[in-house]
């Protein structure tokens, strides 16, 4: 997901997003372990996104504290 399509959701579908994300982050996890895994790469995609996902939802909410 980038950047300028999060920062268009509400902080709900963030939230959401969120979710989606980390249970996907799980069944990675799983098949990387159990050696099913073909794309590698989208454990570092999933975990960079979800990372956005943070930072932009911390930045909504320090902006609804100062108002």
């Amino acid at each position: 997901m980038k950047t300028i399509e999060i920062r268009e959701l509400s902080a709900d579908q963030i939230s959401d997003e969120l979710i989606k994300y980390k249970r996907e982050q799980l069944n990675l996890r799983f098949q990387r372990s159990s050696g099913q895994l073909d794309n590698t790469a989208r454990v570092k995609e999933v975990r960079r996104t979800i990372a956005k996902l943070k930072t932009i939802q911390n930045e909504k909410n320090k902006l609804q504290e100062k108002k």
